[in-house]
């Protein structure tokens, strides 16, 4: 351990988007390659000697605690636990954290010493993992509200390899079986055998952790609420959801030094008809078993809306990705402006 095969594979992943801004912490380990990243989880963060370095992940990640406060982080999966190593920002914007950071002693920039913040959950801690719509993120849950973490992948590729991964890993570990017998073939597991159609994806690993993905009733719920914000559609039934991607919406500040640019998480969502942004709630939901209350915020808030026929142009950026599109609509502030004219020319 480990094989020059595996060690490819983890050098490769170890690239911070670059769309997201790091701490120096972050930017260290991201630089480090092979044999040396490898020691370096060993050295600085493995609880104990025989745990396997298998997969590592860069993500935006999100605190059940914390619900809106997005932050980078590098997630490592070994054979005893998940590692999310997290950006200094989260320390000091979160007030919920405890004493343990010291400013003092982690002066940045006058030091090559670089301090960051580890967060371990164990994997026999680990009771389920909820898959989002369309792969686009994972939330893990513990036996607790501390042990609840969502990954914004934003990407389902890397959604699918660390679920994969994880899976793995968990077959390694050996828990006691439950006393019924637990050896269902895949249709009573799944399903109703009378009437062929799927109740739940809820998967039960033979580690018992479920993995617990959405099912049809859930694009149902959204393709009903978008239906809710849009006035005067008369045709419910018709309205197909179809695209859903998490991305970010870029708000330019033109300062006086010089312009920046801010990335608000949304979630993009298209219809036949209109173009929408949600504030999604990518935590709370579902509840888990021990909510005694239901969150403060819905799952989905209307942050903007606009109808496709009043779209003007897109505009494309020539860069790799991630793809920054522009949408241009018509400005006109009465929408039914036809019909007003006929009214004004043609009688009352």
């Amino acid at each position: 351990y480990p094989s020059e095969l595996l060690m490819q594979k983890i050098t490769e992943d170890n690239q911070i988007p670059v769309h997201l801004h790091v701490s120096m912490s972050l930017q260290y380990v991201a630089g480090l390659k092979g044999r040396a990243l490898v020691e370096f989880f060993h050295s600085n963060i493995a609880e104990v000697e025989n745990e396997e370095l298998r997969h590592l992940l860069w993500s935006s990640v999100l605190f059940y605690k914390t619900p809106c406060v997005e932050v980078m982080a590098c997630v490592l999966l070994s054979t005893k636990a998940i590692y999310f190593l997290l950006d200094d920002s989260f320390i000091h914007a979160d007030e919920h954290q405890s004493d343990f950071w010291n400013k003092e002693n982690s002066d940045g920039e006058n030091s090559s010493f670089h301090l960051s913040c580890c967060f371990v959950l164990k994997l026999n801690d680990l009771q389920s993992v909820n898959v989002g719509l369309f792969d686009q993120y994972f939330r893990i849950t513990g036996h607790s509200a501390d042990h609840i973490v969502t990954c914004l992948t934003r990407d389902s590729y890397n959604t699918h390899t660390f679920i994969q991964q994880l899976m793995a890993v968990l077959s390694l570990l050996a828990r006691t079986p439950s006393p019924e017998p637990v050896d269902k073939d895949f249709y009573s597991e799944f399903g109703s055998k009378n009437t062929g159609k799927m109740e739940n994806y809820e998967l039960i690993h033979s580690s018992r952790v479920k993995f617990i993905y959405p099912n049809e009733e859930e694009i149902g719920d959204l393709a009903y609420l978008v239906a809710e914000k849009m006035d005067g559609l008369t045709n419910l039934p018709s309205l197909n959801i179809l695209l859903y991607v998490l991305a970010f919406q870029v708000n330019h500040f033109e300062g006086s030094a010089q312009n920046t640019s801010s990335l608000q998480p949304k979630t993009l969502i298209l219809t036949s008809s209109d173009l929408f942004l949600f504030d999604e709630d990518y935590i709370s939901y579902p509840l888990p078993e021990f909510a005694k209350e239901p969150p403060k915020r819905d799952k989905y808030q209307l942050a903007d809306g606009r109808r496709i026929r009043d779209l003007d142009r897109v505009l494309m950026g020539y860069q790799t990705y991630p793809q920054a599109l522009t949408f241009v609509f018509d400005d006109v502030q009465n929408q039914d402006l036809m019909e007003n004219l006929t009214l004004d020319h043609f009688g009352e």
